[in-house]
């Protein structure tokens, strides 16, 4: 039997691992309190709240 591999539009999964990989190296070096700071930037510049609030 042989199987077809069809392209995909999108790859969620590779956006994933790329979005991962984005912040694990801009977040590599830093401290609890600057990872804090970080996630409140983001979120602002975002205008996303965190789950729950």
């Amino acid at each position: 039997m042989e199987t077809t591999k069809t392209e995909k539009e999108f790859d969620s999964v590779k956006m994933m691992r790329d979005v991962r990989d984005k912040i694990s190296s801009e977040t590599q070096n830093m401290t609890f309190e600057e990872f804090k700071a970080y996630v409140k930037q983001k979120l602002a510049e975002n205008k996303t709240k965190l789950v729950g609030q």
